[in-house]
């Protein structure tokens, strides 16, 4: 503080000259300045930070305001100015001088061998890059050796590496602070693990450009822990998950692992790839070989090969592979059928009824054909549509029944036009079908809701059905045995097709189980919907306020394949999207006002 004052004294000689500051008024300030008393009130404040986790604050409260920025003006618009990258850089080097990050260690001396391999490189490709960290704290980067050098493999999304844009997959690391690195990967790891503050790098640059991040999100169908993976190249780097958990794949250039991270909160890191986890899960031990020290005399069990027939379709989805399904944020809509999959005696059909009766004009169902004879008291598309066997043979061979079956000597089954009949009345179509139907269901055609009723413990199907009986709403008898197969079908079902359901239900109670498949059905309307497999992309209409982020109903008016026929609308706080004509033409084949926003998704 006393020199600011000295500073401030010998400067006040120029300041006539360039304020045009009056003498009495210089006089009086010198004097003031040049008094005793001064001088002993001057005290030296050192100023101190806060705190130096302000980046962290931050991704705190984006995280606590962002369910509130969809509904109020000024949250949206404080988690837009949180985001900025300006903010977000001031913030890195408030917490970096914070943090005492900001003294550069000097290099060390080279040797006379590292002065030599400095000259032989050429001066025009070689980089000096300067990096702060703090000790401990994780680069976010692994190095693979390649052709005798330590290359940069993979860069974590997020890391302080990414963060910072300095390195790039592929550069060489020649030097860490003027030592060179060698070509091991583990003592580099822990070299720069223990460095903190400056580190100066030299390095090849590859010169290959890294492609934009994709939105992809998943839903595996595996638990995954990388403390217990053998093959993770840094186990430190991998992220576990649980079935069913919602991942954003973020780097996918690795054929065998892939960057991810959980999308409610979690840094990013390692996840086997699809590749990978189908090798893993589809490996088989090769076959015992005879022809060797026993001379044959142990012989190994020949191969059972076997063609993929559609009537034993059901033994090839048992051995089916689910690894991870691709999903996607839809707004709310109204799906075009529901689908209710269980073993036969769960309830289903009295769940339809009832939901058929209470809302005829909101839902419907498909009257089964057959080829029987009909009785006196049967009306022709009351309860079955009666056509002859020839016809119904023709139609089943050319693809037009969605499930078929033969009892008794007659064919039974569900028309796949009959589904769009119920749907072009803007109703939805409830269907209680095979579990085999859901490969057909699973299409942008029918965009299912698929409810899997699980049958209850034993005991409980049990009383239930005893009190049925007694009630007088059924006269079948059903024994133990017969009780005990629906409990096995039930959970044989659910452990082959549990990746298609987006709700299971336990059935102990009829009525407890309506309502809540009632509610569910009901949210679907109402509410985002996050569980959708895609393979094509639907285009959703929204309200006027969609890019406020305030999305009411929506429904689809076109398909499209590719996102490269649209484009964004432009909105910082909208996800919406609006057609391109395609190449050539002038005109959209999709036509919307022009003050009407669009979502894109991908979706069966």
């Amino acid at each position: 503080m006393a020199a600011a004052m000295q500073q401030v004294l010998n400067n006040l000689g120029e300041l006539p000259t360039s304020t045009g500051a009056k003498d009495i008024d210089l006089i009086f300030l010198r004097g003031i300045m040049e008094s005793p008393i001064a001088h002993e009130r001057l005290e030296d404040v050192r100023l101190e930070a806060v705190q130096d986790n302000n980046v962290e604050l931050v991704t705190d409260i984006l995280g606590d305001i962002t369910a509130l920025s969809v509904r109020d003006d000024r949250a949206a618009e404080l988690s837009r100015i949180l985001q900025e990258p300006h903010f977000q850089s001031l913030l890195e080097a408030h917490d970096m001088v914070a943090s005492k990050c900001y003294e550069a260690v000097p290099p060390a001396e080279l040797s006379n061998e590292a002065l030599v391999n400095s000259a032989l490189m050429q001066a025009d490709a070689v980089r000096m890059i300067g990096i702060r960290k703090k000790a401990g704290e994780p680069l976010g980067v692994t190095f693979r050796v390649e052709k005798e050098e330590l290359v940069i493999a993979r860069i974590l999304h997020g890391g302080m590496i990414d963060r910072q844009g300095l390195l790039h997959v592929g550069d060489i690391i020649k030097e860490v602070n003027g030592r060179d690195v060698g070509n091991n990967p583990t003592e580099l790891q822990e070299m720069l693990k223990d460095c903190s503050g400056g580190i100066t790098l030299k390095i090849l640059p590859s010169y290959r450009d890294a492609p934009a991040p994709p939105q992809v999100y998943v839903q595996p169908h595996f638990d995954y822990d990388p403390a217990n993976d053998h093959l993770i190249p840094c186990r430190e780097a991998g992220i576990g998950f649980k079935r069913g958990d919602l991942l954003q794949i973020v780097n996918r250039e690795d054929p065998n692992w892939w960057q991810a991270c959980h999308v409610v909160g979690g840094a990013t890191g390692l996840i086997p790839s699809q590749f990978l986890e189908e090798k893993r899960k589809a490996f088989v031990p090769r076959d015992f070989d005879g022809s060797g020290i026993l001379c044959g005399t142990i012989t190994g069990k020949k191969k059972k090969k076997m063609m993929y027939l559609t009537a034993r379709n059901a033994e090839f989805d048992r051995h089916e592979l689910q690894i991870y399904e691709e999903v996607a944020k839809m707004p709310p809509f109204q799906r075009k059928t529901l689908v209710l999959i269980g073993a036969q005696g769960v309830g289903r059909r009295s769940l339809k009824n009832r939901l058929v009766v209470l809302n005829p004009t909101h839902y419907g169902t498909t009257i089964p054909f057959t080829s029987r004879r009909p009785r006196d008291d049967e009306l022709d598309g009351n309860s079955y549509q009666f056509v002859t066997r020839t016809e119904m043979e023709a139609d089943v061979k050319a693809g037009r029944y969605l499930e078929h079956g033969e009892y008794d000597g007659n064919l039974y089954g569900t028309k796949m036009d009959s589904i769009h009949e119920v749907v072009d009345t803007r109703r939805t179509c409830i269907l209680d079908v095979n579990p085999q139907a859901l490969k057909v269901l699973k299409t942008a055609e029918f965009m299912p809701y698929v409810v899997f009723i699980a049958a209850p413990e034993f005991e409980t199907l049990k009383a239930m059905h005893k009190a049925t009986v007694d009630a007088g709403i059924t006269t079948k008898q059903l024994t133990d045995v017969d009780l005990r197969k629906t409990v096995d079908e039930s959970a044989r079902i659910q452990r082959a097709y549990n990746h298609y359901f987006d709700l299971i239900i336990t059935n102990d109670n009829l009525d407890r189980a309506f309502q809540t498949l009632q509610a569910a059905v009901d949210k679907l309307c109402s509410e985002p919907q996050s569980r959708m497999k895609m393979r094509h992309y639907a285009i959703f209409q929204n309200s006027e306020q969609c890019c406020q982020g305030k999305l009411f109903t929506a429904h689809v008016i076109a398909m499209t394949t590719s996102v490269s026929q649209t484009k964004s609308c432009g909105h910082p706080l909208c996800d919406c999207r609006r057609p391109l004509p395609p190449p050539n033409t002038l005109q959209c084949t999709v036509r919307l006002p022009p003050d009407v926003c669009i979502y894109l998704f991908r979706i069966v």
